[in-house]
C-alpha cells in the first residue's frame, strides 16, 4: 500500500467515525413538549412504565452525599430503552438521544399520594452506542452524558444494577440548586416513596 493510499484509508475512516453527538437543545421546547406528563395517567398511556424496582432513588442509597438529594421514581419506557430480556443487570440496545421523546420521565411522591414530574432522562447502552460509531458520550448544552458503570472494587453500585450506559438528567420542573442538567437534585425528596405502590396499578 502506497503513503498515499493509506493516508486516504486513515482519512476515510475518521471521516466515517460518528464523534460523540453534541446536541444544543431548547429545554424550553423540551418543557412543553413533555407538559403532558405531568399527568401520570398519560405517561402510563403512551407506555412508561414505573420502575419494575419500586425505587425513589436517592444520593444515600446509592452511597452519595445525603445533601445531594435525590432523582425520585424513575418512568421508564422499555421501547425507546430497547431493553433486553432480564438478566443479573438491566441491559438494552437503546441509542436514543430525542428529547422531545425522552426515554425516562422523573417524578417526585407527594404527601397526598400523587406524582410531581420533575424532570426527564436519556440513557443509551455504551456497547450499542460503540456499535454505532460513536467514540465517546453524547453532550447536551456543553455537558458531557455521565458514563455509569459498577466498580467491582468498591461496595456501592455506582451503574444503579444496569450494565455500562450513559446519561443525563434535564431537570424541567424543579430548579436544582446543582445545576438543570447534574444528575442528583437537592430540591427533590422521596420522603413520600409509600406513592409509588399507589399508582400504575401497584
Amino acid at each position: 500500500m502506497s503513503v498515499y493510499r493509506g493516508l486516504s484509508v486513515v482519512l476515510t475512516s475518521i471521516v466515517l467515525a460518528a464523534p460523540a453527538l453534541a446536541e444544543t437543545v431548547d429545554l424550553g421546547a423540551v418543557r412543553a413538549a413533555v407538559e403532558k406528563y405531568k399527568d401520570v395517567k398519560v405517561a402510563l398511556a403512551d407506555g412508561y412504565i414505573p420502575d419494575p424496582s419500586g425505587h425513589c432513588v436517592t444520593a444515600f442509597a446509592e452511597g452519595l452525599p445525603d445533601e445531594w438529594g435525590a432523582m425520585g421514581v424513575h418512568y421508564i419506557h422499555p421501547g425507546l430503552l430497547k431493553l433486553a430480556a432480564p438478566g443479573p443487570r438491566v441491559d438494552g440496545e437503546s441509542t436514543h438521544t430525542d428529547w422531545m421523546q425522552p426515554a425516562i420521565l422523573l417524578y417526585e411522591p407527594q404527601s397526598d399520594s400523587s406524582l410531581e414530574l420533575v424532570g426527564v432522562e436519556n440513557l443509551v447502552w455504551q456497547a450499542a452506542w460503540s456499535a454505532a460509531g460513536h467514540d465517546g458520550p453524547p453532550e447536551l448544552n456543553g455537558r458531557l452524558w455521565d458514563a455509569m458503570a459498577d466498580d467491582p472494587a468498591t461496595s456501592g453500585d455506582e451503574a444503579h444494577g444496569f450494565t455500562p450506559h450513559y446519561d443525563q438528567h434535564v431537570w424541567l420542573f424543579r430548579g436544582n440548586p446543582a445545576g438543570e442538567l447534574e444528575a442528583f437534585n437537592p430540591d427533590v425528596s422521596c420522603d413520600f416513596m409509600r406513592v409509588i405502590h399507589r399508582v400504575g396499578g401497584r
